[in-house]
């Protein structure tokens, strides 16, 4: 009877191998994610320990603060980048919606309007932007690189036609504390900036890994055409993508309005570049349907420790951006050997 049911066992684990095949399957795409998000964030803490050996004395707690208060600007301006990247599109306007919002904030709260009506208006408007940036790639079939080239170019031109290229304005005690490195959010001795990309971060990672449309945006990018048979509502995708890519793109703004302290329209010009490495950096491939924003959490620490490095090494912007883009381009290089997602299904 014992022998019996050994055999029964035996036999149950045995018979149906495509159990044991999806198992594997499902196991393996669990190690890639976990590995995906490990390597740079292993990346990102080794090379914490080799700027304290190249510059001594950087190991303490107000370097790690700025290190996050740093990268929280920019991991929530990436947001956006990743999404995008990743249903196989780009946004070239997340800089001039960055410099749009910086400027519009700090005029209108500088002319008597309330920081949070300023706000809502605000986002509503860099939402509207990139809703219609989605529409004309997805409904209109034009090329994403083109059409957020344009949209920004309008856009920082209306900046210089509204303003004359100057700018005044001013900004509520409270938001440059939220961007300070000595700033805490109630008992959390963390700066606002931080906490905010903490929760941006965990409602993305949920959008991408719990939600219907999380699952749209990776088949969009995997397989346009597969997507488009299994009823995915691309259009809906794409506006919804790009909306919430302009949406954040808007709340960097201005919190860049905080740190600096003043409107500046130019403010978002460095994003264009370091939004990208952070992607790329953190392992999103360029060719879409793979990736996720859990990689570019810890690609936005490795950007802005190099950042740091090359500082404190001496280089100025100018080498910074030599750098990181022989960076860009080893990595992108690296990612493109591998087939996209469509040619392995």
């Amino acid at each position: 009877m014992e022998g019996r049911r050994v055999l029964g066992l035996l036999g149950a684990v045995a018979a149906p191998p495509h159990y044991a095949g999806k198992w594997m399957g499902a196991a393996i795409q669990r190690f890639h994610r976990a590995a995906g998000f490990v390597v740079p964030l292993g990346l990102a803490v080794a090379l914490f320990f080799v700027i304290n050996v190249l510059i001594p004395g950087y190991a303490n707690l107000n370097s790690l603060l700025s290190l996050l208060l740093l990268s929280s600007l920019l991991g929530i301006a990436a947001v956006g980048q990743t999404l995008t990247i990743v249903i196989g599109g780009f946004d070239l306007s997340i800089t001039a919606v960055i410099g749009l919002c910086n400027v519009l904030f700090s005029l209108l709260y500088g002319a008597g309007w309330s920081a949070p009506a300023a706000i809502i208006f605000i986002l509503a408007l860099a939402t509207l932007i990139g809703l219609a940036n989605g529409f004309a790639c997805r409904y209109l079939q034009l090329n994403p690189l083109v059409v957020t080239l344009a949209s920004g170019s309008i856009i920082l031109g209306a900046i210089w036609a509204g303003t004359h290229g100057e700018v005044a304005g001013s900004v509520p005690d409270w938001l440059v504390t939220t961007v300070s490195v000595i700033g805490k959010t109630g008992p959390i001795p963390l700066p606002g900036a931080v906490v905010l990309w903490a929760l941006v971060s965990a409602a993305i990672l949920f959008l991408e890994q719990r939600t219907v449309l999380g699952r749209w945006i990776f088949a969009a990018g995997a397989n346009p055409r597969a997507a488009e048979f299994a009823r995915v509502p691309m259009l809906f995708v794409w506006m919804s993508v790009y909306g919430i890519s302009a949406f954040l793109a808007g709340v960097a703004g201005i919190l860049l309005a905080g740190f600096s302290g003043a409107a500046d329209p130019t403010v978002g010009a460095a994003y264009l570049f370091t939004t990208v490495a952070a992607v790329v950096v953190g392992g999103t491939p360029l060719t879409g349907g793979r990736g996720g924003y859990g990689r570019t959490i810890a690609g936005s620490l490795v950007v802005t420790e190099l950042s740091t490095l090359l500082v404190g090494l001496g280089l100025d912007q100018a080498a910074q951006q030599i750098f990181l883009g022989f960076l860009i381009v080893a990595l992108v290089a690296l990612y493109g050997r591998e087939p996209h997602v469509s040619m392995r299904v």
